[in-house]
């Protein structure tokens, strides 16, 4: 079994070397006026009877966990991070991390003897977030060295890029999230700048609904959350509670509001060895994992997306739903 998950990484890392590389946002811009007069060019003739207007950009999927590379000594091959990182395709255009990369403290020893020969088999698709154990090691030395720029500019733990005609956005929730902070203000003036972009995810370590019994709520995200509901984000990811939650599309205040409320998922499932359970569940929770590890994998279209949250050792998904943008 593990030479098979061994053959699986080896044949992600070649196909990696071919894959063309994802773009910052601030250099997809050119692209995306291309597609927009595309699309526009194509409307127009189906409007004269001369085209069937085109089609919109191909779906694609990315695959989110968080909580992922812990060793305890032993060889990585054992350790339930290459358990989750075997449920990773050479398909999956994106492999977004949800905070606490390698334990216990972030160290350069953490990532390379655990999380590299793990999931850095798809290093050049994973698009991280930083997480609070990623931060106990000086400098976030371990984190920032071993990202490097996909980690986003300055060390500074947040930015953004656009893939697919979606955009996303990842941030540092260890940092300062009021409303007065650098980070609060860059995402004000991020969201304002993307408005032209139908559907946006946004994730991070820290969540702010979350049933589990360990970690509870992160009440300090709530100013974040409140930004990406008035801007109409579709979709927020987070970890931190090892464990699995879904909730239905709801205000920063907790209601429930389908027809344009976030829908926000906790992934804490993608390596730690030790697993939470869930207390009294949250109002708008609608499904609860416990007691596996596993990964989500979204399939992003036009205006459109799909979910299945898969967990090690096969069967069917655990959860699984499509809804569309509200933009």
């Amino acid at each position: 079994m593990l030479k098979d998950s061994r053959t699986q990484f080896n044949e992600s890392r070649r196909a990696d070397a071919r894959r063309p590389p994802l773009t910052a946002r601030s250099g997809s811009r050119g692209r995306l006026k291309a597609c927009i007069a595309a699309i526009a060019s194509a409307a127009m003739l189906a409007g004269c009877g001369g085209g069937d207007g085109g089609a919109g950009p191909a779906a694609f999927s990315v695959v989110a966990s968080g909580d992922i590379a812990k060793c305890n000594g032993a060889p990585a091959a054992q350790s339930a991070a290459a358990r989750t990182a075997a449920l990773i395709s050479r398909d999956d255009a994106i492999v977004l991390t949800l905070g606490d990369n390698a334990y216990d403290n972030g160290t350069p020893e953490e990532f390379a003897n655990c999380f590299d020969p793990t999931w850095g088999a798809f290093k050049e698709r994973i698009r991280p977030s930083i997480g609070n154990h990623d931060t106990y090691t000086a400098d976030t030395a371990g984190y920032f060295g071993y990202f490097g720029t996909l980690a986003g500019p300055d060390r500074r733990g947040y930015y953004s890029f656009d893939f697919g005609g979606w955009h996303f956005i990842s941030l540092n929730s260890s940092g300062e999230v009021s409303t007065q902070s650098a980070q609060y203000q860059w995402l004000v003036a991020d969201l304002a700048s993307s408005r032209g972009t139908l559907c946006t995810i946004a994730y991070w370590h820290y969540p702010l609904f979350n049933s589990g019994s360990n970690h509870g709520v992160s009440p300090e995200m709530k100013p974040i959350f409140e930004a990406l509901y008035n801007a109409g984000v579709e979709i927020v990811l987070s970890g931190h509670e090892h464990l699995y939650e879904r909730f239905a599309p709801q205000t920063a205040n907790g209601v429930a509001e389908p027809a344009r409320g976030v829908r926000q998922f906790v992934v804490g499932t993608g390596g730690y060895t030790t697993l939470d359970t869930f207390g009294a569940p949250l109002p708008n929770s609608e499904v609860r994992v416990e007691g596996t590890w596993g990964v989500l994998r979204l399939t992003l279209g036009e205006g459109q997306y799909s979910w299945q949250y898969l967990p090690v050792g096969g069967g069917a998904p655990r959860d699984s739903g499509r809804d569309v943008c509200h933009r």
